[in-house]
């Protein structure tokens, strides 16, 4: 396909995972690519940073087994998952509660493969089963502390968690096409609603006590002003699988994409400053000549380089990494904070839910603060309430800030926003379609398959198994 000319069939400007996924798309159909990242690494904003042993992701995002990119996209045949505890602990009134737990889960880590083929009606079936003893899986973990007051728990009584297992139920086995068809409006305002259905809505206690802390920290938008149908999204991937981290830390994943590429495929440290539909003029690295260009940077840089394409807002995330002498919950749970009465939107023991990311006797504790990094004593503090225990002898390892860690998604949103520009010139990224590792990859074959019917040729089908999680 190349002319004499062109050193590539297509440039793809941006190594995150978007970028990765449309190379491996396109190198499946025989185009000849090159992928150029500024960075002196791969991945974006997926990185993952070494200090004294521990392995440190910069933004902290949650991964599901759920999501279905992670099976299909080629290269990651070889990505383990480390999942957390199913459920969440929910920190409530001084106490520490295990919230709804998905026994029926629909994509758990150990079933990842097997489940591609179950129909939404079987599924359901299982989620039904495991709805009928989520009612019961409401239990009080060891005290917290000194409750003020008797505590309340944050889904209600046996007839509130019975209704949240049933909603859950529901949307788990619902259609994606039925959930994008609903009316959309704030996260926050459809909650609302939710709550004030007598019968099959969510319980306004789950809602303040569950709900509302589970998606601000999937969001990672503390005043849901996400749309109520990437919300819908977010709880039905919950529902279905297992919250996770990939083995080793978030960089493995653009990584096992890297390196299952043609060699000399990417190019790190080649940043690109101008950009047209068959050539992409780099700084210092001269100008490469190809049939077509894909863009796949973070939405900011995308619309430095083509002047007029819509920038989203963003939300803010900050990741704090402490390690202590003993690991002050030894089990590999993600911990919400329903009460809001700190900093802290969620934490976890990261080294109980991967051993690999710490050192031997050294706990790692990641906690996630959504928005501006804030006074790490105030940080301390809310930690040792959260886990009933002294804080003063932890260590910050590191923190870790970025003020356009995920692009927001208010309503009206498109989840599937043109990813091709005109002949010649696409772009992909979560901007253009869910701000999730699902979103990027899902875009990135979006780009892919369009550029490729431009080209006259089909797109690979194909779909890959994720092992056990160890």
């Amino acid at each position: 396909m190349l002319e004499p000319s062109q050193e590539a069939d297509v440039v793809i400007v941006g190594s995150g995972v978007a970028g990765l996924s449309a190379a491996h798309q396109l190198a499946s159909a025989g185009v000849t690519t090159v992928v150029l990242e500024a960075a002196p690494y791969v991945g974006g904003r997926m990185s993952t940073e070494s200090v004294d042993g521990f392995r440190l992701d910069r933004i902290g995002q949650l991964l599901s087994t759920s999501y279905p990119e992670l099976r299909r996209t080629p290269g990651l045949d070889d990505l383990v998952l480390k999942p957390f505890a199913p459920g969440v602990l929910v920190h409530s009134d001084g106490r520490l509660y295990r919230t709804w737990e998905p026994s029926g889960s629909l994509d758990g880590p150990g079933d990842a493969g097997r489940s591609a083929g179950r129909s939404a009606g079987r599924s359901a079936g299982r989620s039904a089963r495991g709805a009928l003893s989520a009612a019961r899986a409401l239990t009080s973990a060891p005290r917290v502390g000194r409750a003020p007051r008797t505590p309340r728990p944050p889904l209600g009584g046996p007839l509130g968690q019975a209704r949240l297992a049933a909603c859950l139920t529901r949307l788990a086995a619902t259609p994606v096409e039925r959930l994008l068809a609903r009316p959309e409006r704030p996260a926050r305002q459809a909650l609302a609603a939710q709550a004030a259905l007598p019968a099959r809505g969510l319980p306004h206690r789950a809602v303040d006590g569950f709900v509302r802390p589970l998606l601000s920290a999937l969001l990672c938008d503390p005043r849901l002003t996400t749309s109520s149908r990437c919300a819908d999204l977010a709880l039905r991937g919950f529902a279905r699988g297992r919250l996770c981290l990939p083995a080793g830390g978030a960089d493995t994943l653009p990584a096992l994409l890297a390196a299952a590429l043609p060699p000399g495929t990417v190019r790190t440290g080649v940043k690109a400053v101008e950009i047209a539909t068959t050539s992409v003029r780099t700084a210092g690295h001269g100008e490469l000549r190809c049939r077509a260009v894909l863009l796949a940077t973070g939405a900011r840089q995308a619309a430095e380089l083509l002047p007029g394409l819509r920038m989203p807002s963003f939300h803010p995330v900050t990741v704090l990494h402490h390690t202590a002498p003993e690991p002050p919950l030894a089990e590999p749970a993600l911990l919400l904070d329903a009460d809001r009465r700190g900093p802290v939107s969620h934490t976890a023991v990261v080294s109980e839910v991967d051993p690999a990311r710490a050192p031997v006797g050294r706990p790692l504790i990641s906690s996630t603060v959504l928005g501006r990094p804030p006074a790490e004593s105030d940080v301390r503090a809310h930690l040792a309430a959260l886990y009933g225990t002294s804080t003063a002898d932890w260590e910050l390892i590191a923190v870790h800030h970025d003020p356009e860690a995920v692009p927001a998604m208010p309503p009206p949103h498109d989840l599937r926003r043109p990813v091709r520009l005109l002949a010649g010139l696409y772009v992909c990224g979560d901007h253009r379609d869910t701000s999730t590792v699902q979103g990027a990859l899902f875009s990135g074959r979006r780009a892919a398959h369009a550029l490729l019917r431009d080209f006259g040729l089909s797109a690979p089908h194909a779909e890959q198994r994720l092992p056990a999680a160890a």
